[in-house]
């Protein structure tokens, strides 16, 4: 499927399924919002990454204006739906200040692996505990899925774009995997060199030596 829809580029990454809060100041904006929300319409949030528009985007609606200020501004409750790869960018629409792309929406497939997933969450939360950290979800574990915790994966946005990009959760499920691998070990290996630090200078035991 290939459609037009108006886009808000932000420098974040929103995942299907995500609740993301907004506060719209700028007048291309407040005017795309006030029209989507009036129109039960949607639009789409293409990653901004190093000044660039990425190709991948999340499909958001507007779920709530929550408050509309005196000069215009506005507090939004948004919620992601489907990902989208951009074809064209359309940066004059007629009559409208903001832009617009031409977007196609790959076929998904949101089947993972039960086992996959388990061990995900049990690398997440090793690392949150190295971390000395506690994220609880709003979700039992059999409910979660890759995109519900790849915020909390320490991922840059460079990664989060590459995770959105992927359209099997299996795939998305072995890359948080592969990256909290790598977390874990990084940080594994930063903790025992501060315990070395720690003893620098400490009393040692100076036993002699049989020669």
């Amino acid at each position: 499927m290939t459609n037009f829809i108006p886009i808000f580029p932000l420098n974040i990454v929103v995942f299907p399924g995500e609740e993301v809060n907004l506060h719209i100041f700028e007048p291309r904006y407040k005017q795309l919002i006030k029209e989507c929300f009036s129109d039960v319409k949607p639009f789409g949030i293409p990653a901004v990454i190093n000044q660039q528009i990425g190709e991948i985007g999340t499909l958001v609606k507007v779920q709530e204006l929550v408050k509309v200020y005196d000069n215009g501004e506005m507090d939004i409750r948004t919620k992601g739906v489907t990902v989208f790869r951009l074809l064209e960018l359309i940066k004059r629409i007629p009559d409208k200040l903001y832009s617009g792309a031409i977007v196609h929406y790959p076929p998904t497939n949101e089947n993972g692996s039960k086992l996959l997933m388990k061990k995900v969450l049990e690398r997440l939360r090793e690392m949150h505990g190295l971390l000395k950290i506690t994220k609880p979800f709003n979700k039992p574990d059999e409910k979660l899925s890759a995109y519900d915790i790849a915020h909390h994966a320490g991922l840059s946005i460079e990664e989060e774009q590459e995770l959105l990009g992927l359209t099997q959760e299996i795939q998305r499920q072995e890359y948080l995997k592969r990256h909290l691998n790598k977390m874990i070990s990084v940080l594994t290996e930063t903790e025992a060199l501060k315990e070395k630090i720690k003893l620098n200078g400490h009393f040692k035991n100076a036993g002699s030596m049989e020669l």
